[in-house]
C-alpha cells in the first residue's frame, strides 16, 4: 500500500508535539488543538489510495467507541482534564498511518522481531520490577504476539506497537493522560502505561482492516474482493 514513508517520523513528531501543547492549554485551547489535529489528518489521508483513507478512519471510529468506553464510561484512565480532548480521535488515525509508514519502511520481519521482544519484556519487567505491578497489561501481552505471529498484518500491528508504545511512555510522563492503579470494578493492577495496551489498539486495527476493502467497494459499487482482499 502506497504510504509515503516519511509518515513515520512526522506523525509521532507532530503527536509529541500536540501532546506537549496540550499540558499548557485549557479546555478552549483543546478545542483548537482538535480542530487543527483534524485538519493535519485530513491533510494526511488526501494523498492516500482509498482502501488506507478507509482504514485510517475505520482505526478512528473503533478508537473513539473504545475511548469513550476505556476513559468515561469504565475509567481505566483518564486525561488531565477529565474529558475527551477533542484531538484524541483523529490522532488515532495518524497513529495508525504513522505504523503503516513504519511497517513499509523497515524490514518485516525485523519489525515483528522488536514488537514482539518490546512487547515481551514490557511485560515482564511489569511483573517483576517496574514501580508499579502491571498484571493488566501482561494479560495483553500474549493477544499482542499472537497477532504478531498469525496475522497476514503482522508488519502493520507491529509499527503500530511501536509507535503507541513510545507515545503512550511518553505521554503518561508528561501528564497528558494516566492510567488506574486497578481495574476499575475487577482490581486487577495496572501499569502506568501497562505493557498490553497496544493489544487494545491492535483489536481497532484488526476491526478497520477488515472492514475498509467493503466500505471502499459500497462506495465503488463493486465486490469487496475486487476493491481489496480482507486482512486477518
Amino acid at each position: 500500500m502506497s504510504v509515503p514513508r516519511w509518515y513515520a517520523a512526522a506523525g509521532p513528531a507532530y503527536l509529541c508535539a500536540l501532546l506537549a501543547v496540550d499540558t499548557q492549554v485549557s479546555w478552549h485551547g483543546q478545542l483548537v488543538l482538535g480542530g487543527l489535529t483534524w485538519v493535519v489528518l485530513l491533510a494526511a489521508l488526501r494523498p492516500l489510495p482509498a482502501l488506507a483513507r478507509a482504514q485510517a478512519i475505520g482505526v478512528v471510529v473503533f478508537a473513539t467507541v473504545g475511548e469513550v468506553t476505556g476513559s468515561l464510561i469504565w475509567g481505566v484512565y483518564h486525561y488531565r482534564l477529565h474529558n475527551l480532548p477533542l484531538f484524541i480521535p483523529p490522532a488515532h488515525g495518524l497513529v495508525y498511518l504513522s505504523g503503516l509508514a513504519l511497517a513499509s519502511l523497515v524490514q518485516p520481519r525485523r519489525l515483528v522481531v522488536a514488537a514482539a521482544v518490546g512487547a515481551i519484556g514490557w511485560g515482564l519487567a511489569g511483573l517483576t520490577v517496574l514501580p508499579r505491578l502491571d498484571v493488566a497489561g501482561a494479560i495483553g501481552v500474549p493477544l499482542l504476539c499472537l497477532f504478531l505471529w498469525r496475522s497476514r498484518s503482522r508488519a502493520i500491528y507491529a509499527g503500530v506497537f511501536l509507535v503507541v508504545g513510545a507515545l503512550e511512555l511518553y505521554g503518561t510522563s508528561i501528564g497528558t493522560w494516566r492510567w488506574a492503579a486497578h481495574l476499575p470494578g475487577l482490581g486487577i493492577p495496572d501499569g502506568n502505561p501497562p505493557s498490553g495496551v497496544a493489544s487494545g489498539y491492535v483489536w481497532f486495527d484488526v476491526m478497520a482492516l477488515l472492514l475498509a476493502p467493503r466500505l471502499v467497494a459500497l462506495a465503488q459499487g463493486v465486490r469487496p474482493s475486487a476493491a481489496a482482499e480482507p486482512a486477518s
